[in-house]
């Protein structure tokens, strides 16, 4: 495991640093990535071996005190930054606080400015959720040829800009094949096929969390079914605590501190006295 600097010049091991993440692309090696939000997400990524997490820059002091090996990956465009200089301060406050890089799907000036200054910057195309209505919806893009090209065209403005590693979501899987072969920069596919460098899922999809189960994603756990068991489980056992309250069956005997009789006795007299 390499041992880094930090960005505040603390020893670190990292599961991959930002070079061997760029030296990924065109090799047969791939890697796994997932998100986290939490101390105990990014601990359990790092228990299960996955090497790479995606999280909000708000949250990656939480994610590193989980994991200090992961490499993290602050998404920095959710926070209210207007201006590419508070992108950017935006950006040092992540890697200040322990992300090995940023991600962001602002424009390519943004992109341009942070690696100006040396700082790991991801970019995301394909389909970019908060910009969905632009799209006319949910899909993905890049299902005809004059999209696909379009698409195409930013992968290398992206590239040119001074991104190492691009976000690639929901992209027909043999466009991605084709873009794959021919961009410089090591890809992260999100439901966008086999053909990339480093494959990612969203941590709640793959243990099956939400309502719904995207597509593309695959789940490998039910704890949707053990959160509402343990909902069930909470009310069931505050009914019964309300329950026994009202039989006056709580506390007995054995859930109370006892005294002697004889230190009870001289206490009472005592208080009398007063």
């Amino acid at each position: 495991m390499p041992r880094i600097l930090d960005y505040n010049g603390q020893d670190a091991d990292r599961t991959v640093t930002v070079a061997s993440v760029a030296a990924l692309h065109g090799e047969e090696t791939q890697l796994a990535q997932v998100t986290a939000s939490t101390d105990e997400e990014a601990a359990a990524a790092e228990a299960a071996g996955i090497e790479m997490v995606v999280c909000m820059a708000e949250a990656v002091p939480s994610v590193r005190r989980g994991s200090s090996r992961l490499f993290v990956t602050a998404a920095i465009d959710f926070a209210g930054a207007v201006t590419v200089d508070e992108l950017l301060g935006d950006a040092l406050t992540a890697l200040s606080d322990g992300a090995d890089a940023v991600i962001t799907a602002r424009r390519l000036d943004a992109v341009r400015r942070l690696a100006e200054e040396d700082i790991p910057v991801m970019g995301h195309l394909g389909f970019v959720p908060k910009k969905s209505t632009l799209f006319g919806g949910v899909r993905a893009v890049g299902k005809t040829a004059e999209e696909a090209t379009a698409l195409w065209k930013r992968f290398q403005q992206l590239e040119e800009a001074g991104a190492f590693a691009v976000e690639c979501e929901l992209i027909p899987a043999r466009v991605m094949r084709a873009i794959n072969q021919r961009t410089g920069m090591t890809t992260i596919s999100l439901g966008s096929g086999p053909d990339a460098d480093v494959l990612f899922l969203f941590c709640s999809d793959i243990c099956g969390e939400g309502p719904r189960k995207p597509r593309h994603a695959r789940a490998y756990a039910d704890l949707a079914a053990l959160h509402a068991q343990i909902a069930e489980e909470r009310v069931r056992a505050l009914s019964a605590f309300r329950a026994d309250v009202a039989a006056s069956s709580f506390p007995d005997e054995t859930e109370i501190a006892h005294i002697d009789d004889d230190e009870l006795a001289r206490f009472v007299e005592s208080i009398d006295a007063d």
